[in-house]
């Protein structure tokens, strides 16, 4: 995506069309153009040259960045909104001080008597004259609205400069006219009549409309510029300098001067400047500046440190692994920076309004004019009116409404760990019905750990010296386990010799003179028989979810070493919030079902489905789909193409690259319980954007037949200057709303609220998983599959005694007191 800053623009119109403008250029595509930071962002290969001409056509200015990510996340952004700022405060104060000279003359003289000099006690054309001076200056200091406004009206594109430059000028025009109508008065010497036409002055109106637009303006720049603190305050994360090792020597060098594979040091207090891995030493690393995770994290050799984050306490050594735009922080500025600048699928509702807003808003404006001096007023009443209209239309609030929640929607999410790749993204997550999880790396650690030991025929000291000398020349994973188990416990492994893996089966060795067996109970029972306690121990265990390893040494059984993939912490708690906010959560794995069923039951997921090979993860996604809005929540390269395909796709960011790459929304944390607080902050967002689209439809419904004069008979009614400071607030009560969003907290499920199920037929394939107690042996086992397997719905059941569970494959929907039934006519208890 290609980023350009776009000068010129104040309102939706303005956005409009430079978007239509862009459009129109060969080979522009998905075009979106940003009010709230100013920019342009297409796709395609266009020259720049055929974009400024576009853009330029349409009355606006346009800029190459040169910052990574935008002008608004470099210091190109941040100086445009504090230039901005300070700009329109030196404006400011020149018109207020202006106007309040103005009010002087036109309201506290001519209402409350206020005295003036010699020189005006009653002249009345030298005090209008005074009127016009001063609103002259206003409105030369406060030239750029009519620059841009008269601009956009001979471009056949006028914006809200339009509304306000006219309804100043024609304010301003009219009391010229009525100034020199008063000198013509004077000259017959009727000084009464010449006093009677002072009313009919609006040369305050004429400044002070401008006038309070800037207050809103200002008051919008600054909020503006508060939208994107979280942005900035990132970039400021980064250190400026770097300490490396050159040829032996700690140098002090610019951090953007490290190179890849520099070697650099960090003492405690120090920032990191770049990706890296620890070469040496040890110390805890404080990385909530990128993941919201308050906890330090233990750096250890081989431990990876990213870019911005702080060293506590030890000494470190480190190598660079990624430096410049490709660390860690460069990606999520950038991440985010893309996805402030896309757009929602709800701004298209209020860009379509925002094109017509304007033309439609000085259509109205002559209408009223018409109307007033068709039904009998005169020209002063029929034109404060339609100058009324033209100065309390606000399109600047419908083109802010969307843009600038989902700039503080990614900015609450970024400071949280939660990247949102595009707007859609944060938009689409919050309607979520459907939660499909992977398991291994993303329910469970992706990582095996000894569970259980059990010895037989050996103590465990033997055992874990027999497991770890024979194991500790094995590649396999759950090998690697067992031996890093027996070196937390200060076991150590004895030499052998004759290694041998049988793939798929076990391994063997000579140790101490004698062979050891280690593997699975079909590999094991050809070297040593299993008794039937040993195999109901082994059928126990994998009932458990667990692998059982059998150790033995020729006809002797040393023991069974249980290994596991464990849950993580967090991943029962997390299932309880997304069941809390009304989702239906639906792990997804390649296991075999019964190790499925047992994680499933120890995390408190209700639907399993299980043996679905890598090609086959996809298709059941889109099948799951025809029953709601999925999220897909993975880890790892086989999950690729089902985050893709999925309405959501969240990569766990510690997975790999490719389910990076393919999903729409990156948990830094690896946390599972980011799921829900990604969702929550994707629903609060949105909430806001229809607060923000509700408040600016709404002020213009009801702010334009006010201004126009429809309530009048009912006693209400609007003058242009009150019609001003409405519309210059207006703008301002959006962007204050969408900064709401920083108060929100998004891993707190105190105002969970639930969500409606979409009610659909369940898919043939869906696994379901039931609690049930009583069962005592493999009889039980086959009476529950037998009464199961009777019922309709049911296609098969695996069950099994040692777990208490029942895993069903249904072919359609079945009510669970239906389950409940079957079983407890068995004889067994259904507990859920």
């Amino acid at each position: 995506m290609k980023r350009y800053t776009v000068t010129g623009m104040s309102c939706a119109a303005c956005s409009a069309a430079v978007e239509r403008a862009v459009n129109g250029v060969d080979g522009a595509e998905n075009v979106s153009v940003n009010l709230l930071t100013n920019t342009l962002s297409l796709e395609g290969d266009v020259p720049f040259s055929e974009l400024k001409r576009a853009v330029e056509g349409a009355g606006y200015g346009i800029v190459e960045n040169d910052a990574p990510g935008g002008s608004e996340a470099g210091s190109d952004g941040e100086k445009a909104y504090g230039g901005e700022t300070a700009g329109l405060l030196k404006r400011l104060i020149v018109s207020v001080v202006l106007s309040l000279a103005l009010m002087y003359f036109s309201m506290g003289h001519m209402m409350w008597g206020f005295p003036l000099p010699a020189l005006f006690n009653e002249n009345h054309v030298a005090q209008a004259i005074a009127q016009m001076l001063l609103a002259a200056a206003v409105m030369l200091i406060n030239r750029k609205f009519f620059i841009s406004g008269f601009r956009g009206l001979v471009r056949r594109s006028p914006n809200m400069d339009t509304l306000v430059s006219m309804g100043s000028g024609v304010s301003f025009v009219w009391s010229v006219y009525v100034l020199f109508d008063m000198t013509r008065i004077a000259l017959s010497g009727s000084h009464e009549a010449v006093a009677e036409r002072m009313g009919q002055l609006n040369f305050e109106s004429a400044a002070m409309i401008l006038t309070l637009i800037t207050v809103g303006k200002t008051l919008e720049a600054y909020s503006k510029g508060k939208t994107t603190n979280a942005l900035k305050s990132l970039l400021k994360l980064a250190p400026e300098t770097a300490t490396v090792v050159r040829d032996g020597t700690e140098t002090v060098i610019p951090a953007s001067d490290v190179g890849l594979g520099d070697v650099f040091i960090l003492k405690p207090g120090d920032r990191v400047p770049v990706d890296g891995v620890v070469i040496e030493g040890e110390s805890s690393v404080d990385e909530s500046a990128l993941t919201g995770e308050s906890v330090p994290v233990d750096k250890l050799s081989g431990s990876p440190v990213s870019s911005a984050t702080t060293n506590l306490s030890g000494f470190l050594k480190c190598r660079a692994t990624k430096v410049g735009e490709d660390t860690t922080l460069s990606q999520i500025v950038r991440m985010v920076s893309d996805a402030s600048a896309t757009k929602a699928p709800i701004a298209k509702t209020a860009d379509k309004v925002s094109g017509v807003f304007v033309p439609f808003v000085i259509g109205v404006a002559a209408v009223v004019f018409m109307i007033w001096m068709l039904i009998g007023h005169d020209a002063s009443y029929a034109l404060e009116r339609a100058i009324s209209v033209l100065v309390i239309s606000c399109p600047c609030a419908l083109g802010l409404a969307t843009p600038v929640a989902i700039m503080v929607g990614n900015g609450v999410g970024a400071k949280n760990g939660i990247l949102f790749k595009t707007a859609e993204a944060l938009e689409n997550a919050g309607k979520t019905q459907i939660v499909v999880l992977d398991k291994t790396g993303t329910v469970t650690k992706g990582k095996p750990a000894v569970t259980d030991v059990f010895p037989l025929g050996a103590s465990e000291r033997e055992l874990l010296s027999a497991a770890a000398s024979l194991e500790e020349k094995s590649e396999h994973p759950l090998g690697a386990a067992v031996v890093e188990h027996c070196r937390k416990l200060g076991v150590e492994a004895e030499a052998s010799e004759g290694f041998a893996a049988h793939s798929g089966s076990g391994v063997e060795a000579v140790v101490g003179g004698r062979r050891l067996f280690a593997g699975n109970a079909k590999f094991v029972s050809k070297q040593h028989g299993l008794t039937e306690e040993e195999k109901a121990l082994i059928d126990r265990l994998s009932a458990q979810g667990k692998t059982p390893l059998i150790f033995a040494s020729g006809d002797e059984l040393l023991g069974v070493i249980a290994v596991a993939d464990e849950l993580k912490k967090d991943s029962r708690s997390a299932i309880d919030e997304l069941k809390g906010l009304g989702l239906r959560a639906v792990m997804l794995t390649g296991d075999n079902k019964k190790t499925a069923a047992a994680v499933a039951a120890e995390c408190g997921i209700d639907e399993v489905v299980a043996e679905v090979l890598p090609g086959e993860k996809e298709s059941r996604i889109r099948e799951l789909m025809k029953q709601g809005r999925v999220a897909m929540v993975g880890d790892g390269i086989n999950d690729a193409p089902a985050l893709t395909r999925a309405d959501i796709g969240i990569a766990i960011g510690a997975g790999s690259d490719i389910a990076v790459d393919s999903a729409d929304i990156v948990l830094e944390n690896s946390s599972l319980s980011d799921v829900s607080a990604a969702i929550r902050l994707s629903r609060a967002t949105l909430s806001n954007i229809h607060q923000n689209l509700f408040w600016a439809f709404c002020y213009n419904i009801i702010g334009i037949p006010l201004a126009a004069g429809a309530f009048i008979p009912f006693g209400f009614g609007v003058s242009p200057m009150f019609g001003a400071a409405a519309m210059s607030l207006s703008s301002f009560i959006v962007v204050t709303n969408a900064l709401r969003l920083n108060l929100l907290r998004i891993r707190s499920p105190k105002h969970d609220r639930k969500i409606k199920q979409k009610k659909t037929k369940e898919n043939k394939t869906m696994n379901k998983s039931v609690k049930i107690n009583g069962m005592m042996c493999p009889h039980c086992e086959a009476r529950v599959k037998k009464c199961l397997e009777e019922l309709p719905e049911v296609e098969s059941a695996e069950v099994s005694h040692e777990a208490g569970t029942a895993v069903l494959t249904l072919n359609s929907a079945i009510a669970d007191e239906k389950i409940r039934e079957t079983v407890e006519a068995a004889g067994y208890e259904y507990v859920g």
